[in-house]
């Protein structure tokens, strides 16, 4: 199994290294095409045997998987030029094209086409990634199921759902890390250094994630665990909905969409 990662930014980037670190595709066969050298060789030094150019129709040739990791306004110049087979697989990462755009650009309109949305912690191998298909086989959406499974968690949705589950996946990452950000800036109010604050309240954060990947359990039960009647942790949770928290989160969240 061959892929070909079109585009080596943020996204693309991560991908390649997620992919590389896997088990599923080995590194030699995996390709990356960038119009500039600058990452293609960073990527390169991580990952000697990975496969870099700054062509993309040379990525793209022979490749069973094409994944294009462009900004949504290259989609079309970029799958123009490729002129994609029907025995190829389309996976795009673009937010917001939709399959009926990509299909424009696609010699076969039974192409197997996906739509991936990760975050950006694919590269640490802790993703949210969601999927969507069309005109792929149940065989197909399973080998992506665990190609993305493998760098965190990755489900497959509806297109329909595709829109607000990014703002929770996606965006919501972005939410997380202000978070964290937020909470160190007390803690360095507060007296901690700064290195110090950010690793406590991210440790915190990924327990607090542990705790409902990993049990039948729900935040308020967990939290309920945590407020003493009385006591500190009740005391900042309340000031948390004095300020609107709850609130403020939902309203990013539907801005997002």
């Amino acid at each position: 199994m061959k892929i070909a990662i079109i585009g080596a930014g943020n996204m693309g980037g991560s991908i390649a290294r997620g992919l590389a670190k896997g088990g599923l595709i080995e590194a030699k066969d995996i390709t990356v095409a960038n119009p500039s050298t600058g990452k293609l060789e960073q990527l390169k030094n991580e990952f000697p045997n990975l496969r870099v150019t700054q062509h993309d129709a040379e990525a793209a040739a022979g490749a069973d998987i094409v994944l294009l990791a462009v900004k949504p306004w290259l989609v079309k110049p970029v799958l123009s030029e490729l002129r994609l087979s029907g025995e190829q697989t389309l996976v795009s990462v673009a937010a917001g094209v939709t399959f009926d755009e990509l299909s424009q650009y696609v010699t076969d309109l039974a192409t197997p086409m996906f739509r991936i949305i990760p975050n950006t912690a694919i590269g640490e191998m802790e993703s949210m990634t969601l999927i969507a298909s069309r005109n792929a086989s149940v065989e197909q959406e399973q080998f992506m199921l665990r190609l993305f499974g493998q760098m965190g968690l990755a489900t497959l949705i509806a297109e329909e759902k595709m829109a607000a589950a990014t703002a929770l996946s996606s965006c919501g990452i972005a939410y997380a890390l202000k978070y964290i950000q937020a909470a160190m800036q007390a803690g360095v109010e507060m007296g901690i250094p700064p290195r110090e604050a950010m690793t406590m309240v991210a440790q915190s954060v990924k327990g607090a994630a542990a705790l409902i990947l990993n049990g039948d359990t729900h935040p308020c039960v967990e939290i309920d665990k945590v407020t003493t009647p009385g006591g500190i942790t009740i005391k900042g949770v309340n000031e948390l909905e004095h300020g609107g928290f709850t609130s403020a989160v939902i309203k990013a969240m539907k801005a997002s969409v």
